[in-house]
Order: structure tokens, then sequence, then C-alpha cells
């Protein structure tokens, strides 16, 4: 649905911009597959899939995703001949290369030579700052979780979008718009993705992910796109579920914790909590929070004495209000100024400059709530200590 709400305000400026673009159907149906298709890859658990299985054998669910809509959905996309609001010219045929394409994020070192540059600029539909999928979940999740019932003016970001020959871009009168989508994005992170109870369930999982893993998938899902796709999130939780009732000790023991997590019995309580913001320039990689277990080490050596030893985990959850210009995926939005010649990259924008480039979540769990005072006061101290370096915090 947004993806035909974008085409249709967008594709006329997009073919003032580019040489060659294909009819508006054949675009609209394009970009449509791609928006349907563009998590195809995912596996349970979503993005800690990837983490936690998938990067083991360096790919992403992107990647998996493009080779699904090549290998497997191939034949079906080229048969595809309309959509809902129109047909495809009768020489005209979509491709899945490039449905595949534009649902990957840029890389470093990617050949992009030979590809149109119409296609280019549907890119940043799905790998820009504002994309069909992000303003999708942002409308739908904030609605669903009561966080806001209309989270953002969609209707006023599309109307001041367009094409131009420089890529999707954005007249300065919608500016205050896009800055108020991307501050109800990262909003959303810190309320509901990153959410404590959320996250200790992910500290759990990491401790039985992997022994799950090699009893249910023991390999590469590109090798067995087959048994990949009968691996869903209601088949991994019937399969886990079993487990405690198995005749294996080793299952039974798994099955066991499995079934804690099942039930939201989760090992860890949240002690304590910082955010970090780092605006354009500034980077987590030269702040100690950029290596939990130096942090972790530093706060145990902080805790009085007795209480080094407690149980504890540290966890970091980072998100991303836009790409950094200089990364693959930056680059791909500009604003347009009727006092400047030529639209200018957006994140040259004074409005846009004032917004962090990026937030990190750093918490301290522990196994109870009885050490939260100790622990919020060694981790000060430790801030402390960051404090006084010359850091980009």
């Amino acid at each position: 649905h947004l993806a035909s709400r974008a085409i249709d305000s967008w594709y006329d400026s997009l073919v003032e911009s580019c040489d060659n673009v294909p009819s508006r159907p054949c675009v609209e149906s394009l970009v449509r597959l791609a928006a349907l298709l563009h998590d195809v890859g995912h596996g349970p658990f979503g993005h800690f899939f990837d983490d936690h299985f998938l990067d083991d054998f360096g790919i992403t669910h992107e990647d998996l995703g493009a080779q699904i809509i090549e290998e497997e959905l191939g034949e079906m996309i080229r048969r595809v001949r309309r959509n809902p609001n129109g047909q495809l010219q009768p020489l005209e045929e979509l491709d899945p290369r490039q449905v595949a394409w534009l649902i990957r994020r840029p890389r470093i070192g990617e050949q992009i030579e030979g590809t149109p540059d119409w296609l280019c600029k549907l890119r940043s539909l799905f790998s820009g700052i504002y994309t069909v999928d992000n303003m999708d979940f942002v409308l739908r999740d904030a609605y669903m979780t009561g966080y806001n019932i209309r989270a953002f003016d969609l209707s006023r970001l599309l109307h001041y979008s367009f094409f131009t020959p420089q890529g999707l871009t954005i007249h300065s009168r919608g500016l205050a718009t896009l800055v108020n989508f991307i501050e109800t994005r990262a909003n959303l992170f810190r309320t509901v993705y990153f959410h404590r109870t959320v996250r200790a369930l992910d500290l759990s999982l990491e401790q039985v992910f992997p022994e799950t893993m090699q009893r249910l998938f023991p390999g590469n899902p590109s090798e067995d796109l087959e048994a990949y796709r009968r691996l869903t999130e209601s088949s991994f939780l019937v399969d886990v579920g079993r487990w405690s009732l198995s005749e294996d000790e080793e299952t039974r023991e798994l099955g066991t914790r499995w079934a804690r997590i099942l039930n939201r019995d989760v090992d860890w309580k949240l002690a304590c909590e910082r955010i970090l913001h780092f605006r354009e320039g500034e980077s987590e990689r030269v702040t100690i929070f950029s290596e939990p277990e130096l942090v972790e080490t530093r706060v145990r050596r902080a805790l009085p004495d007795g209480l080094g030893e407690i149980p504890m985990r540290v966890d970091v959850a980072r998100h991303y209000h836009r790409p950094s210009g200089p990364l693959p995926a930056g680059g791909q939005n500009f604003v347009l100024d009727p006092s400047e010649p030529e639209p200018q990259a957006l994140d040259d924008d004074e409005l846009f400059r004032q917004l962090p480039a990026s937030f990190s979540i750093f918490r301290i769990y522990s196994t109870d709530h009885s050490h939260d005072a100790p622990l919020n006061l060694a981790l000060n101290a430790v801030i402390g200590d960051v404090d006084d370096a010359k850091t980009n915090m």
C-alpha cells in the first residue's frame, strides 16, 4: 500500500529525473513486490536470528531473501502483469534480480555500474532515511502499542518529497515533518523494540540459541532453502516446547530452560540504564561503552567488597537515526531549499544536523534487584572516569 502511494506521488518526478523509466504500472509493481518480499528471508525471532545464527555463515536475511526471490519466486514474478492500479505494457517484464537488488542494503565495494539510474533512485525507498518499510512499521506499531494513533504526517511527507537528478529529495517546507518522523521512530525503539524486558528475553535466548539451532537447523540455510522455508517461528516454538518431555537428558534440560523463557520467566532483571547520544562526527567506538566487557570489568572493580562476582550481564542496544553520509547507505536523501540552485545532501541541512546520528541504550542486568543501588553507584563511578577522558560522549 505504501509503495503504491509513494509511486503515485513520485513517479512523474522520477521520469523527469531519469532516462528510460518503465511505465508507471511496471515501476509500481516492482516496488510493491520489493515491499512485499523485503523480509521473506527472515527466520524465527527476526533480527535476533540474523545476529545469533545467520551471522555465523556471513549472511543476513536480506541475502537469503534475494536468493529466495531469484531462485524460488523468479518465474512467478516474471508472470506478474498488473497491479490494482494498472497493467504492464506488452513488452515489459518484471525482473526478479531487480526486486532482489532493491531489498538489499548498499554495501562497501558494491558495483552499480550498468544498473539503471531510475532503479538506483528507487533503492532509497528501501534503504534511505524514510522508506516504505519504516514508514509502515512506525504507523502500525505506534497505533497497535498505543504509543500514538497518528505518529507522523504521512501525507505531508509524501507531498513534499520528489525525485531530482541527485536522488530522493524533500522540500525544506517538509523537513520538520521528516524530523518528526525520525524522532517518533527513535522513541519507538527506546520504548518498544528496545524495552528492558525485550532485551532481557534476548539475553536469555542468547544462552540457549546456539545449542537449539544445532538441533533444529545444523547448517547454512542458503544451501537448503526448502528446509529453511519450513523453519518458521511457529514450528520453532512447537519443537522447543516438546523438548521438556524428551527421553534424552540433554534435550530435556534444554527444553526446561526453554519452558522458562516461554513462560516469560526471564533470568535477568534491569539494575541500571544509561542512554548515550552521538552526533555527526562522533562515534561510540571512542568511548568505553563500545566495549561492554571492559565496562563490566570496571563496574565489578567499583562494587563494594563481596559483590565483585555477582551475576551480571551488560547489554548495549544501538539505534541509528540515519545512515552516515560516508557509508554506502548514506547519501541517498537530499533537501531542496528554494534559495539554493540545486538540492543539497540532507546531512548538510542545519535543522537535520541538530538530530543525533545515533543513540545507544546501555543497561546492566542482574538476577534480582537486591544489588541495584551498588550497581548504579559503581556505574556512575565508571562514567565519571570516562567523563575525564577526551572522548566523544
